[in-house]
């Protein structure tokens, strides 16, 4: 049986592309979580290897990030790598230069207001996407790797697959604050290249790619049909959103929709943008919906 921390023993990791970032956000994020919590014990990590430690080093203390979407995503793969995340519940306070998944999945934008979510939030279990080669996604998965507001990979090396803009998400959110089929939908279309990351800068433009694309081992489109791009968001109930663009030849071409459990891309070489980073070339991928696999602390409706 898995045991929970109490909501006053917290263990505060910041991220130090946080603390060099935003330093300001970082300081009041502390201040309000010692000032509600009981107990708080803050680390300061200064390697990928030093932040695993802390991590596994936890004991009963209820995590709470703070950083960006790389250090997010790289949080919760180490959980699932240690088979550790369905014990877990995490808290984020977003701090750092890419942020668009940590707001689409509902947390607060300001650090005052991200910080009281972790002390009086409600726990969410949402879905994540978790791939062949254990790597977990959070947010939409894009093949092939189109350009984005986020940097190609994450420096860390330790993390899964990963894409985010670091923008504010669109509004219109879903049941757990994941406004995905409009913004997938406007992404597909207008496909668009937003200031450059200072860690590095977006890759160029894919041109159109021959994959093969399965939905629950039914092909929804095969190598013989050239495609733009494909894009994967877990959805609700435990099934992913799959949109498959295929290649306009004069007039435009209507998007292919589906929804199911597990998503095969396969074809030639190919990479894909999820969450924070770009990963492959790979020639066959398979992705699962793992339901209600994250616990994320959100603030109360």
């Amino acid at each position: 049986m898995a045991t929970f921390a109490t909501p006053d023993q917290l263990l505060v990791i910041i991220d130090p592309v946080a603390r060099s970032t935003d330093g300001e956000s970082v300081r009041i994020a502390k201040d309000v979580l010692g000032a509600g919590a009981a107990s708080t014990k803050v680390c300061l990590p200064e390697s990928p290897e030093e932040f695993a430690r802390m991590l596994q080093r936890r004991g009963s203390r209820r995590p709470v990030l703070i950083g960006d979407d790389r250090a997010l995503v790289r949080t919760v793969a180490l959980l699932h790598r240690r088979r550790e995340l369905a014990g877990c519940v995490l808290s984020v306070v977003p701090v750092g230069p890419v942020l668009g998944v940590a707001h689409a999945l509902g947390v607060p934008t300001g650090a005052v207001a991200a910080a009281r979510a972790v002390l009086d939030g409600t726990e969410r279990r949402l879905d994540v996407l978790v791939d062949d080669s254990d790597g977990v996604v959070l947010g939409a998965l894009r093949i092939p790797a189109l350009p984005a507001d986020s940097s190609v990979a994450d420096p860390s090396g330790a993390g899964s697959s990963g894409a985010a803009s670091s923008g504010s998400p669109s509004s219109g959110a879903g049941p757990h604050g994941r406004p995905w089929l409009h913004s997938l939908v406007r992404t597909l279309a207008h496909p668009r290249t937003a200031r450059p990351s200072r860690l590095a800068a977006a890759p160029p433009s894919p041109g159109p790619a021959r994959l093969r694309v399965e939905v629950d081992g039914e092909t929804l489109v095969d190598l013989d049909q050239p495609v733009e791009a494909v894009s994967v968001t877990p959805g609700a109930s435990g099934t992913a959103d799959v949109i498959v663009r295929p290649l306009s030849l004069g007039a435009d071409a209507a998007p292919i929709e589906a929804r199911g459990r597990t998503v095969t891309v396969s074809g030639a070489d190919f990479r894909y943008r999820a969450d924070a980073s770009v990963a492959g070339p790979v020639r066959r991928r398979t992705w699962t919906v793992r339901e209600g696999a994250l616990g994320l602390m959100l603030p109360g409706r």
